[in-house]
């Protein structure tokens, strides 16, 4: 958080993801162009193809890697401290998918150079009804133009400027950009390639970030029907007392459908929404930090008695109302306005 726009400061965290990452595209790249002329056909060991399919297979790994971040979260906490900086880890993406396209692009220019390479690399495949000639590079394209795009506006400036809704839904479309470098891979390289790396990649990566994706959606599923199966008609039960933990949270599925995620600190009990007002992080994955709580995604903090950032920040989310019948935990689930201070449950000694 930041009281205005301003370059990105780095600290030890961030230095750490980005130096990592770093690493892993130099340690792919080299290991890929050193050991990739023997495992490969003897077409694709030709410098030019396997800079192109160095660059490109990296690009791919990492787009899958991202992908499968988020339901890795929802299914094991553990998982969580990846979604730290995970812009970092798609615009480093980016630049190394923009990588492969500029060696595309040289090696259609190779061709003749009194073409221009943009007219070769698009008019190379022109049989849209054959799906050996199938115009692959499109795809290609169209997935790069994406992944540009959610490049570009990763900065809170776009958010605040765009708004949340416009801001998320762009930045949904690196499904659609996967989806398009599955076709560009099928109708291109998979057309031609008879070793089994690149198919075993290929599925291995798709069936990976739907399987996660299915298992986490699976789990929420459950979730929701079980909290909405417990919901009475007034005071919805949260659980006992013992199965939040200290300084974290639970998140309760109301009727309707709206989350709200119930803390523990300092031996109270305080709720609010799980939406965070930044980009609907998962509040309740968070813990409390400094009497605040922190969201897992970027950092946002709110306190748990009212909802409120802490100033200079003005950011608010709904609270809601708790008490305890025994060791049982009661929320309303009427939710206030965003900011609306609540009286924490302060636990007996019993309870503590």
């Amino acid at each position: 958080m930041s009281v205005s726009y301003r370059p990105v400061t780095w600290n030890r965290n961030k230095w750490v993801y980005d130096i990592v990452l770093v690493g892993f595209v130099v340690a792919y790249i080299l290991l890929f162009l050193e050991y990739a002329p023997s495992l490969l056909d003897v077409r694709s060991a030709e410098r030019p193809i396997l800079r192109m399919r160095a660059f490109g297979s990296c690009a791919f790994v990492m787009l899958t890697f991202i992908l499968c971040i988020g339901p890795l979260a929802r299914l094991d906490k553990r998982f969580l401290p990846l979604l730290y900086n995970r812009r970092h880890f798609g615009v480093m993406m980016c630049l190394v998918a923009f990588g492969h396209f500029l060696f595309v692009k040289g090696w259609y220019f190779a061709f003749n150079p009194n073409i221009d390479p943009y007219i070769a690399m698009l008019g190379a495949n022109t049989a849209f009804t054959s799906w050996h000639g199938f115009p692959f590079e499109v795809f290609g394209v169209f997935a790069l133009v994406i992944l540009l795009v959610m490049a570009a506006t990763s900065h809170d400036f776009w958010l605040s400027f765009l708004g949340p809704l416009t801001w998320k839904a762009i930045h949904m479309g690196v499904y659609l950009a996967y989806g398009s470098v599955i076709l560009h891979i099928t109708f291109g390289l998979l057309q031609g390639e008879t070793h089994p790396f690149y198919i075993l990649l290929t599925g291995g990566s798709f069936a990976l970030v739907a399987g996660l994706h299915i298992a986490a959606g699976l789990k929420e599923t459950k979730l929701d029907t079980a909290m909405e199966a417990d919901a009475g008609p007034d005071w919805v039960p949260a659980g006992r007392v013992g199965d939040i933990p200290m300084d974290r949270a639970v998140t309760i599925v109301l009727p309707g459908g709206d989350r709200v995620a119930i803390f523990r600190y300092e031996n109270k009990l305080s709720a609010i929404s799980n939406l965070c007002a930044h980009q609907n992080g998962p509040l309740g994955e968070g813990r409390v930090i400094d009497g605040c709580v922190t969201c897992p995604w970027h950092g946002y903090q709110y306190r748990p008695e009212d909802g409120c950032s802490p100033p200079p920040f003005t950011e608010k989310v709904p609270t809601y109302r708790l008490r305890l019948d025994g060791e049982t935990v009661l929320l309303d689930p009427e939710g206030l306005p965003p900011g609306t201070p609540v009286d924490p449950v302060v636990l007996p000694d019993e309870l503590q």
